[in-house]
């Protein structure tokens, strides 16, 4: 059975950070691109990081020089740090791991208070 599992997610100060991570089993994150999606109450999902076998990452422009994207593949574990949280980054965010198939997380909820 496949199953992407997040955690870290609660209520932060502006400002604060936090650590999500996304532990996989079932599959295996080698060789795959992973990555971290968010969607807050109302709006769109939303790209906010991915990270590449080889390492690669992409961040969207609201997080940049604010969120690192990490994985450890022997752990089959993908994170995301989140420096300097805004409330505007208060949404569920979603682990998910991009190829042929893909897979996601159930979700984790970030709250960021002013």
């Amino acid at each position: 059975q496949v199953q992407l599992v997040e955690s870290g997610g609660c209520l932060v100060q502006a400002g604060g950070s936090l650590r999500l991570s996304c532990v996989a089993s079932g599959i295996t994150f080698s060789r795959n691109v992973v990555g971290w999606y968010r969607q807050a109450p109302g709006k769109q999902r939303e790209l906010v990081a991915t990270i590449s076998s080889g390492g690669s990452t992409y961040y969207a422009d609201s997080v940049k020089g604010r969120f690192t994207i990490a994985r450890d593949d022997d752990k089959n574990i993908v994170y995301l740090q989140m420096n300097s949280l805004k409330t505007e980054d208060t949404a569920v965010y979603y682990c998910g791991r991009f190829g042929v198939s893909t897979y996601w997380g159930q979700g984790t909820q970030v709250t960021v208070s002013s």
